[in-house]
């Protein structure tokens, strides 16, 4: 017996470690997704708490439902997508004319 580690990856085929990195990338990628879902969660929590209090804080909450939805579109979709682009383009122009 040595006191030296093993450098276990030498011993491994390339599809191993291969294999290996793809696991722990989806690892980072589900723990980002979650880490996401739970930001959102938070924001519409927040957002539900309380009514808005004014025209552009009601905006503000629509906009984030409606850049919600236009994010579950499919891509074909460009009805939708333009018709919620219309909407927050409204939201704009108007905020700016106030």
């Amino acid at each position: 017996m040595t006191d030296e580690p093993l450098d276990l990856d030498r011993h491994r085929g390339i599809a191993a470690q291969r294999a290996t990195d793809i696991r722990r990338v989806l690892a980072d990628v589900e723990n980002n997704a979650r880490k996401l879902r739970d930001s959102q969660a938070a924001v519409e929590s927040q957002l539900l708490s309380a009514p808005a209090a004014s025209w552009p804080e009601a905006a503000a909450k629509a906009r984030y439902v409606l850049n919600s939805y236009a994010a579950g579109l499919a891509a074909h979709d460009t009805h939708h997508r333009d018709l919620v682009t219309a909407v927050l383009a409204d939201f704009d122009r108007l905020s700016n004319e106030s």
